[in-house]
């Protein structure tokens, strides 16, 4: 297949359902591939946040000078959206070539749509000279194929009641399974004031170093400026994202 709109409805029929958490396929396909991170990997999991973290990310190291790449999910208006390197979107043609490898590991292995798409950026990113992966997670965390991946520093945005069908119908049962993107003795932020005990936890289990909003660190708008502080520096008079709304300091 020579165009990304024939291999996007390959991957549509590829798996009878359109979420099907488990990493033990995923894994397989990985595996396969033989590709791996050569930097370090940000995983992104949350309930509401998780674009906007993942854009501000992507924007703070690029004005460092660091090369990142950024797989979010869904798309807007094109496919390529999701795939970002650089700071710019995936050409069709590299995302023709990633698909193409990932049929090519696969097998006889199903894969989802998001399965499917997630091994791609994987495997493209790959053949990147990068500073840094930027991972948005679709679903959950602990299942979801993003996971995969071993996160340097997992960040959960707020956890709050979200497609309960899958993730469990109370907000610790929500937060174990988002916490699942935490790694051993790995940091990890949490935007969340009041994060569910399951995310303590699962940190307290793991020896992953957990900075929670409002603890470990604060900030607050004053006018149209907002103000950080941590535990070893503070900033004043900071300018707001360009994500325009007050929320989305926190």
């Amino acid at each position: 297949m020579r165009r990304l709109a024939d291999w996007l409805s390959h991957l549509e029929g590829l798996h009878p359902q359109a979420i099907a958490l488990g990493l033990e396929r995923v894994r397989e396909v990985y595996d396969r591939l033989g590709v791996r991170p050569r930097c370090p990997v940000i995983v992104v999991a949350g309930t509401n946040g998780k674009g906007s973290t993942c854009a501000m990310l992507e924007a703070v190291f690029r004005q460092a000078h660091y090369r990142c790449a950024l797989y979010t999910s869904p798309h807007l208006m094109r496919y390529n959206e999701r795939v970002r390197i650089d700071g710019s979107e995936a050409s069709d043609e590299a995302l023709c070539d990633a698909f193409a490898a990932v049929e090519a590991a696969r097998g006889d292995t199903r894969l989802t749509y998001f399965e499917f798409g997630t091994l791609a950026a994987i495997w493209l990113f790959a053949q990147q000279a990068l500073d840094l992966w930027i991972m948005e997670v679709g679903l959950g965390g602990r299942l979801d194929a993003v996971n995969v991946l071993d996160a340097d520093l997992a960040v959960l945005t707020a956890i709050d009641l979200d497609h309960r069908d899958y993730l469990g119908d109370t907000r610790e049962a929500i937060g174990r399974e988002k916490a699942g993107i935490l790694r051993a003795a790995k940091p990890a932020v949490c935007g969340d004031t009041e994060p569910p005990r399951s995310v303590l936890e699962t940190s307290e289990e793991l020896g992953a170093g957990l900075w929670i909003a409002g603890r470990e660190f604060r900030a607050e708008t004053l006018g149209d400026k907002w103000n950080y502080s941590g535990p070893s520096w503070q900033r004043f008079g900071l300018p707001f994202p360009a994500l325009r709304g007050r929320y989305q300091i926190d």
